[in-house]
């Protein structure tokens, strides 16, 4: 009854202000629903894969990789009395990454050689051997040894390629158990997967010797093969992907990929294992004659542009035996 009937300013300012918070939070929601799906997921994966790839590996044709002799002097390095011993005591954790620095410089100032016998992603449970002291003028303190090797309750990006493919594989293996049946999902994992390995395929991946400035073999750690990585990358999705002409059409344009591309002759030897031994896979699967014959073909988008397509008759012979 007295009023003005005029809203006062500041009651109209504060409505427009929290209109316009509203709005933002909103964008932001959208945005970090976005950021989950599963693309987004598979491109911030491979990302961090290529990351890691790039600051561990050294490229072959830069001519910096490590020097061949280094691999027989790591195995005369264990040939040398082991003079200290350091085993892990706590809860069962990941191990991250070593300070390789660090390491280098506690073995250069005895005069001896680290070798590591756990692996960056091992899971290291009470009493696990962590690394043996090869030779030395003089004892390593502990403390700065157990502080070189960093632990997790998980695993992390950081000196592990492995772990990028170890979570692109789980994402692509889910998708085609039977309670989700989404090759296409497992298709685009794939796509991340190749990428990487072909990235790999172009390093030096013995690059588990570490020398000092004076090029003295100082720390020695374990590093996957090429076949480890392929293992890793291809196995499990081939055995649960066997019935999936989609997935099996997207491995095989992988495979041929990585064939091309890398010049190591090693490397190239055990792509052509793996296309056998896919060949095999679908020979073997529940596919009749006319859909293993579509599954013998290459596509890069699993169904949808097939490639290569006078190689049919001969892959239909294959499978038929005629």
């Amino acid at each position: 009854m007295g009023g003005s009937g005029k809203v006062p300013l500041f009651s109209t300012l504060l409505v427009v202000v929290l209109v316009i918070l509203s709005m933002l939070v909103f964008a932001r929601l959208v945005q970090r629903l976005n950021d989950i799906q599963v693309t987004n997921v598979l491109h911030f994966v491979g990302q961090q894969g290529r990351e890691v790839i790039r600051a561990m590996f050294p490229r072959l044709d830069r001519g910096d990789t490590a020097p061949e002799s280094w691999q027989t002097t790591a195995e005369a390095a264990r040939l040398r009395p082991v003079t200290q011993t350091l085993r892990y005591s706590g809860e069962p954790k990941a191990l991250t990454r070593f300070q390789i620095g660090a390491l280098v410089r506690q073995a250069q100032e005895a005069d001896a050689v680290i070798v590591m016998e756990c692996a960056v992603g091992d899971i290291l449970t009470e009493d696990t051997l962590l690394l043996r002291v090869h030779g030395g003028k003089s004892l390593l303190a502990e403390t700065p040894l157990r502080q070189a090797i960093r632990v997790a309750r998980e695993r992390t990006f950081e000196q592990d390629p492995k772990y990028p493919l170890r979570l692109l594989v789980d994402i692509a293996i889910r998708a085609l158990s039977p309670a989700i049946n989404d090759p296409t999902t497992a298709v685009q994992a794939i796509d991340q997967i190749e990428d990487l390995l072909l990235r790999l395929g172009r390093r030096a991946l013995d690059a588990g010797c570490v020398a000092d400035e004076r090029g003295a073999l100082r720390l020695v750690f374990p590093t996957p093969t090429w076949e480890d990585y392929l293992m890793l990358a291809f196995d499990e999705i081939r055995q649960y992907g066997a019935s999936s002409v989609q997935v099996m059409r997207r491995l095989r344009s992988a495979l041929l990929g990585l064939a091309d591309s890398v010049t190591e002759v090693e490397y190239k030897e055990v792509v052509q294992r793996y296309l056998h031994h896919l060949n095999l896979t679908v020979e073997r699967s529940i596919l009749d004659v006319e859909d293993q014959v579509m599954a013998l073909r290459e596509d890069r988008q699993g169904l949808g542009l097939s490639r290569r397509q006078r190689a049919e008759p001969e892959q239909r012979a294959a499978v038929t035996g005629r």
